[in-house]
């Protein structure tokens, strides 16, 4: 009955088996949870984050915290600039939002009518819990976009925490 739990988990990809040799006789299998079991437990990272900004920002100057999440946009704005190379604007666009759906956002991007600017549009954040009680990520999140897309104008043209349906960008090429 155990062997045909496993079996069935194992199909859904929710847990994978290594064989082990152990003695005689056949091998044993070793089982343990793949990312998406892991997935499937309640995680802290939400919480730990909120908690960690709570400290920061009773610790340090606001200025402080400021320029530490600057930081850290800065950094993953590099990251998806690497990532997304020299394509043309859309397929970048493309690019970001395959990457952003990784990353835990409902994302998608269309061409503008008329013109030659985007509109990115991301109807659930990752971090939006973070972001309700931290609104200076939502800061943040611009300057990333700016930062990932620097041969561009960047503007926010909705914004879930003022009770838009989505967070959405204008991306217009500069120029």
């Amino acid at each position: 009955v155990m062997r045909r739990h496993l079996r069935s988990l194992e199909e859904k990809g929710l847990v994978e088996a290594s064989p082990q040799a152990l003695g005689p006789g056949r091998p044993s299998n070793r089982w343990r949870l793949t990312a998406a079991g892991r997935g499937r437990f309640p995680d802290g990272s939400e919480q730990f984050a909120l908690g960690l900004l709570q400290s920061m920002s009773q610790a340090l100057a606001p200025d402080q915290v400021k320029d530490l999440l600057r930081n850290q946009a800065e950094q993953l704005a590099s990251s998806y600039r690497q990532q997304l190379g020299e394509a043309p604007l859309g397929e970048r666009l493309e690019k970001l939002v395959e990457l952003r759906r990784k990353e835990g956002y409902v994302a998608d991007c269309q061409a503008e009518a008329g013109s030659n600017a985007w509109m990115l549009q991301e109807y659930h954040c990752s971090v939006s819990r973070v972001a309700e009680a931290f609104p200076v990520i939502c800061d943040q999140e611009l300057q990333l976009m700016r930062h990932t897309f620097a041969d561009c104008s960047v503007d926010r043209v909705h914004w879930k925490l003022e009770g838009a349906h989505a967070c959405g960008f204008r991306i217009c090429p500069q120029g």
